[in-house]
């Protein structure tokens, strides 16, 4: 297929109009903010249909600009996991994708796209209420310790990132979180 055909078929499949397919083509600044909002439709969709996002992603990932495409498909993670139930939900979801994946041609890529959902597992883990040790907050990236730093309301989260939290700034907000009043009990 064409790059013009691919995105005529992404925004058809994502319902979206107004969007000049020949201007996405030729500037992909505009073919990611059309991608990007694809991936929101995708996202907000009440059920998750494993094969259609999986199509979508084979979609994305043949876009001539790799980084444009790796873009995409980490938006498209990144709104997936905040809509996530749990974490056994999202792992399944994902694993549908990473044969998609593998077809990047930069390992780099691929690389970064496998750390993201595997932080994003590890967050899920942890809202679920898993308090995880030392070793296992060493695993994830310094974006995901930031992340459970600036949003976990769980004191023994925050505790253990204040203390072995990789980055200064990520021990500080964890620090300065653990002692605020919006955790403690009223």
């Amino acid at each position: 297929m064409t790059l013009h055909a691919d995105m005529t078929e992404l925004l058809a499949a994502g319902g979206i109009h107004g969007v000049d397919v020949d201007n996405a083509v030729a500037d992909e600044h505009v073919r990611w903010s059309a991608y990007r909002r694809v991936v929101l439709v995708i996202a907000s969709s009440p059920s998750r249909d494993r094969d259609r996002d999986r199509a979508i992603v084979a979609t994305i990932l043949r876009d001539p600009v790799e980084m444009v495409a790796k873009s995409a498909v980490v938006a498209l993670v990144d709104e997936i996991a905040m809509r996530t139930a749990g974490p056994a939900e999202f792992r399944e979801w994902a694993s549908g994708l990473l044969p998609e994946i593998d077809g990047l041609e930069a390992e780099g890529h691929r690389d970064f796209i496998r750390r993201r959902i595997r932080d994003w597992l590890f967050h899920l883990s942890v809202q679920d209420g898993h308090v995880p040790t030392t070793a296992e907050l060493a695993e994830v990236t310094d974006w995901m310790q930031r992340t459970l730093a600036e949003g976990s309301r769980s004191p023994a989260v925050l505790a253990l990132l204040a203390e072995s939290g990789r980055r200064k700034k990520t021990r500080n907000v964890a620090e300065n979180r653990a002692r605020s009043r919006e955790l403690k009990p009223r």
